[in-house]
């Protein structure tokens, strides 16, 4: 259940992050001195927290996702078989965000 209400806020973190993404497009198209004043927030410790935090929601929902893939085969549904598959996601949303962090910096 709670990976459930996960699984939705990340859709929402996630959305807020393309909104941020467009606005990122659009400022090096148009907007050079906006586009550096972007960079300079997103290399702040609140901006790179919102950056990593965007990615976690990426690969947790992304994880999930494959989750519910598997669910729909009809396979997973057994309560510790659902406790253990909800661990996993986790641990793999973890993981890939730190792993995908370590790569780009």
């Amino acid at each position: 259940m709670t990976l459930s209400i996960l699984h939705r806020m990340t859709g929402v973190a996630m959305s807020l992050g393309f909104a941020v993404l467009v606005y990122w497009l659009v400022t090096i198209s148009v907007w050079p001195a906006g586009y550096e004043k972007f960079g300079e927030l997103m290399s702040t410790w609140a901006g790179q927290g919102m950056l990593i935090g965007w990615s976690f929601a990426f690969f947790l929902h992304f994880a999930n996702g494959l989750r519910h893939l598997v669910w729909d085969t009809g396979r997973g549904f057994e309560t510790r078989q659902t406790i253990a598959s909800a661990w996993f996601v986790i641990v793999v949303a973890v993981i890939a965000t730190a792993g995908f962090w370590a790569v780009l910096l």
